[in-house]
């Protein structure tokens, strides 16, 4: 008696319109890496552009989903988006950043080597965020992002509230809107209310001059505070985040004392960025990142076996 032949698992890879196309002619180095993984222990990848429809039909197919940033549609399927800086990436079985696995684990520093930290650090800011030396300013930085007058579940309080807060300090307070958010009139009347109120408040600027040369940054869970921690620019988090370990957390301090704290607070940078980056993140570059993406995707429920060489 014969016996059929195991069928082959499939992984659909949901993608929009110019990602689709780099990793469909192989210009996707971290898309590259991944295919080869998977097809590596026998699964086999399909492309697909993603959108309202795809998404709905995805759980009626059989095999595995793949979605870059959007929501898991199903058990079956994950997600995937950039650790904040190529070539680094993140897969996950939800979307929320602050759910992410990083988010969850314990940082302790002193299993850092520093010296390894400080040029992995050093290579990071000559890439990203070349410039002269940050100055320690006076002003607190804040940039704002989208709902600013609703308070989400992931928050402490609304970003108006947020605002209020931090220039209630009477520090030196700039804020600037996300240039790719939509705020209405009733947004805009806010923040001049609260300009009105408290003339330490600049509403608009730079923003990355204002990262190099403020004291800190105040956030919900911006990505510039990523960004400030390779400046040397501790953050106050008023939202949860998956970068939180060496934040100064409102949920737990008060917003007084988070803010107070954090004129002194000089958590070791590029041991954390070291940490977050080259340890929990997949690094697309490494000869460990097809190891890496096998781990991720067990750790989501898939049963990919892991590669022999692995």
């Amino acid at each position: 008696m014969k016996h059929a032949a195991p069928r082959t698992p499939i992984l659909r890879i949901y993608l929009e319109g110019p990602m689709l196309e780099t990793a469909r002619t192989g210009s996707f180095n971290f898309m590259n890496v991944l295919r080869q993984t998977v097809e590596g222990v026998g699964w086999q990848v399909e492309w697909h552009r993603t959108g309202r429809l795809a998404r709905m039909t995805a759980p009626l197919r059989g095999g595995y989903a793949l979605f870059h940033k959007e929501t898991p549609t199903h058990a079956r399927a994950l997600t995937f988006r950039r650790a904040y800086y190529y070539p680094f990436w993140q897969i996950e079985p939800l979307s929320q950043r602050w759910q992410f696995e990083v988010a969850q684990s314990a940082y302790d520093p002193h299993s850092i080597d520093p010296q390894a930290a400080r040029d992995f650090a050093d290579r990071l800011r000559a890439r990203i965020l070349p410039g002269p030396q940050p100055l320690r300013g006076d002003a607190i930085f804040v940039p704002l992002q989208g709902q600013i007058r609703r308070h989400r579940s992931f928050q402490s309080m609304s970003p108006v509230r947020m605002l209020a807060e931090v220039a209630a300090t009477g520090h030196p307070t700039v804020a600037t809107l996300h240039p790719r958010e939509t705020y209405d009139a009733a947004d805009h009347a806010a923040l001049a209310g609260l300009a009105a109120r408290y003339p330490n408040l600049q509403i608009g600027g730079d923003t990355m001059q204002l990262l190099r040369d403020c004291a800190f940054v105040a956030t919900q869970n911006s990505a510039v505070a990523f960004d400030g921690y390779l400046l040397g620019k501790p953050a106050v988090l008023f939202g949860q985040i998956d970068f939180h370990h060496i934040g100064l957390k409102v949920a737990e301090l008060g917003a007084a004392e988070a803010l107070a704290r954090a004129e002194t607070h000089f958590p070791d940078f590029d041991r954390y960025l070291f940490w977050f980056l080259q340890e929990k993140a997949i690094n697309a570059t490494r000869p460990d990142a097809g190891a890496r993406i096998i781990r991720a995707m067990r750790r989501g429920g898939w049963p990919i076996q892991t590669a022999p060489d692995a």
